[in-house]
């Protein structure tokens, strides 16, 4: 069965996430003290102690999904349930790239530990006394159409294209609160503030891709051994450094999920898995109405029942 594997993003993470794979695997509980000796953090005491607030906070989520989200993969691969290609939304896209051999597991947890450290510090110094930059989901519209109401509204960006009536906006807090009075206007069914504390895949992030780029070339970057389509391109890279230049350009440039896919669509999965806490791509998935649901694999309950399905 040839299955694909999706990796949540950010805005995904919840209390107690990945409480299950940690009391049952001793391997997972390796991966958290991995992660604990890079980053300097008792992850286990954060994600099944921490509050929704705690979660939200851009230097914490990075790490804790991508945690979620390798331990779920893990799960899954120990019931031989392994993936034929993947692909990763937004944050979601550095476990897909460990997923398909192109970062090992080190450079992996010291990327998003510094990804999320200089994202929080940079999205802090865009807040203002109107409040704090974020992302705004726009339900309803097209992206042609919203595009349309935003144009021309100050420190406000298309950020995601996550869905065929779905958009993400990426802004301040006065570019946010704008576009959103112009897409009520026009027709939006629904407007949604995401549990997120940075502008991300913005030009408002700009100013990190030079402090980034070098902890990008610390890292070993492989070829992928299998197609991972990524979000700044909709392709599967086949160098490695192809797959180092859209972890760069992914900060300010817009996630094409919808493109993704339909990419991943077209290379004819059997089984489409969403490896990592919450059902949000489970949800998008349905939008391409191909008649294959993609399934939730983020807990152990839903992992075992995938294999007793």
């Amino acid at each position: 069965m040839k299955t694909a594997f999706l990796f949540p993003g950010q805005g995904a993470q919840y209390p107690g996430m990945a409480k299950d794979f940690y009391d049952a695997d001793h391997e997972v509980r390796e991966l958290f003290s991995e992660a604990a000796d890079i980053g300097g953090r008792d992850w286990a005491k954060i994600l099944f102690e921490g509050s929704v607030e705690e979660l939200k906070s851009t230097d914490v989520t990075q790490v804790a999904i991508t945690l979620v989200s390798l331990a779920a993969s893990m799960a899954l691969e120990s019931r031989g349930i392994v993936p034929s290609l993947c692909a990763g939304f937004s944050l979601g896209e550095y476990a897909a790239l460990h997923q398909a051999g192109v970062l090992g597991r080190s450079d992996l947890l010291r990327i998003v530990d510094k990804r999320g450290e200089i994202l929080e510090r940079v999205s802090r110094s865009k807040d203002s006394d109107e409040g704090p930059v974020g992302m705004s989901a726009v339900l309803g519209l097209d992206i042609t159409e919203v595009r349309s109401a935003v144009t021309g509204i100050p420190d406000v960006y298309i950020a995601i294209h996550s869905g065929p009536n779905q958009t993400v906006l990426a802004g301040t807090a006065a570019g946010l609160g704008a576009a959103e009075a112009e897409l009520d206007k026009a027709g939006a069914m629904n407007l949604v503030r995401l549990r997120v504390s940075g502008p991300f895949h913005s030009p408002l992030l700009a100013d990190a891709r030079s402090e980034f780029a070098e902890v990008l070339d610390a890292a070993v970057f492989l070829d992928p051994a299998i197609p991972v389509f990524v979000n700044t391109t909709a392709e599967a890279p086949c160098g490695g450094e192809e797959a180092k230049l859209s972890c760069l350009d992914q900060l300010s440039m817009p996630v094409r999920w919808v493109e993704c896919q339909n990419a991943l669509m077209a290379a004819g999965p059997d089984r489409v898995l969403e490896t990592g806490p919450g059902t949000v791509l489970t949800g998008l998935w349905k939008t391409l109405r191909n008649g294959l649901r993609a399934k939730p694999a983020g807990t152990l309950e839903a992992v075992e029942g995938l294999v007793k399905d």
